[in-house]
């Protein structure tokens, strides 16, 4: 199957003509943060460069055709949007001065963006100091709206615990209790392992072996011949990213994947593309699926011209991660013109609680008590050459679980995500 994925150079070199074109089309942006006389400057983080590049480009895209749509119908408050997009490298620490930069420097009114858990965290900090809104698209790890949570932080992905408490139930009944996980060694692996380990201690099964792996792992060949002899009912993938391609291509060619069944907390499309057939295996989370049909049993219209839209831009099927770049944006723009000021604190209030349809269904809201977006959690089984009409479709949708059965209660977020807004 062809690669769909696209080349560093080629993004980097996409993206910056864009932010050319965008601030060739608009008159300067010079007034203080949030009080843009004629532009509405947002920022946006992501990693351009390392490990996670080919599921952080899709937010980027996602979050562009959402910027389109707004600029098409007149911009916020009358004002026409720009996105500054800069690379947080992948670096908690560079993410850091990243966000700094955007809102000081550049006088962007909020920030959103990033895949890895541990910069969601470190760039969530980072903008409540400067009182400045936040959106995390896709980093997933627990803490961002629990222990962690600031008045002023979003979150539109999934928690880890969501991620897990959707399958972990789907995964002992289909396989067994016997689990052995293999999980990146940092916030979002650390938060996915601990909600399997809340799982199975409800069923009263066990976790043979947690393998903690180095973000960015290359050779998997370690961990995968300890496998077999642990004798696993299943083995638990945490992996994201190149570090999931290695650890399947890899498991594959031990014939791993032929000797014991594979599942997950998330299946992201862009890895499973770049994989071969023979390698796209296994049971898996999904959080959005670009078959609407299949996701909410209904044709959601708004969903279907995404779809549309962002095939005929990129070439291939919009992903969740697409879907978070989107959704983001779009919320965060609708929040901005329906108070008419960038006022992070009036904007926050806004988004709480509100919902909304565009490419989900009406169920989605942000939550008021932990701003973590509630919605649908999805359970695949893979399809490794997709449909005769779309070869691209490898995810059968079996089971949906609703956003209040997989998360914790407004109760108990409440007694660890003390908001604190301004006085």
């Amino acid at each position: 199957m062809a690669d769909h994925s696209i080349s560093r150079e080629s993004f980097l070199k996409g993206a910056t003509v864009g932010a050319a074109a965008l601030s060739a089309s608009f008159p300067a942006f010079v007034p203080s943060r949030g009080e843009a006389a004629d532009v509405l400057k947002v920022g946006q983080i992501a990693e351009l460069t390392g490990v996670y590049v080919d599921i952080s480009q899709p937010e980027v895209y996602g979050a562009a055709l959402a910027l389109e749509h707004w600029n098409k119908k007149g911009g916020v408050m009358g004002r026409k949007v720009e996105v500054v997009v800069e690379d947080d490298q992948n670096d908690p620490g560079v993410a850091v001065q990243k966000v700094r930069k955007l809102i000081n420097q550049d006088k962007v009114s909020a920030v959103f963006g990033t895949v890895n858990s541990a910069i969601a965290l470190s760039a969530s900090g980072a903008a409540n100091s400067l009182g400045a809104l936040y959106m995390v698209t896709g980093g997933h790890t627990d803490p961002v709206t629990s222990t962690q949570c600031h008045w002023d932080v979003f979150r539109t992905c999934h928690t880890a615990w969501q991620e897990t408490q959707a399958t972990g139930l789907s995964i002992a009944k289909k396989f067994g209790k016997k689990w052995y996980l293999i999980t990146p060694d940092y916030a979002f692996g650390h938060s996915l392992a601990s909600g399997y380990e809340a799982v199975i201690k409800k069923l009263g099964g066990q976790i043979v072996a947690n393998d903690l792996t180095p973000l960015g792992t290359s050779d998997f060949s370690t961990y995968i011949t300890k496998i077999g002899p642990a004798k696993p009912d299943v083995i638990i993938v945490l992996l994201a990213g190149a570090d999931f391609v290695n650890f399947l291509k890899q498991a594959n060619s031990y014939g791993l994947l032929k000797k014991f069944p594979v599942a997950g907390p998330q299946a992201e499309l862009e890895p499973f593309l770049s994989l071969p057939p023979e390698s796209r295996v296994g049971y898996w989370g999904v959080e959005w699926y670009y078959n609407s049909d299949l996701v909410y049993g209904k044709k959601n219209t708004q969903a279907a011209n995404f779809v549309k839209e962002y095939r005929a831009k990129h070439g291939t099927p919009p992903s969740a991660r697409s879907a978070f770049g989107y959704v983001t944006l779009d919320r965060m723009l609708w929040a901005m013109n329906e108070v008419k000021t960038a006022d992070p604190v009036k904007v926050a209030r806004k988004l709480e609680n509100a919902h909304f349809e565009t490419i989900w269904d009406g169920g989605a809201y942000y939550r008021g008590t932990d701003h973590q977006l509630m919605w649908p959690n999805f359970f695949v089984e893979m399809r490794p050459n997709g449909t005769p009409a779309d070869k691209n479709d490898i995810f059968n949708v079996i089971d949906r679980q609703p956003a209040d059965k997989i998360s914790k209660s407004a109760a108990e977020q409440a007694q660890v995500c003390n908001l604190k807004y301004p006085s």
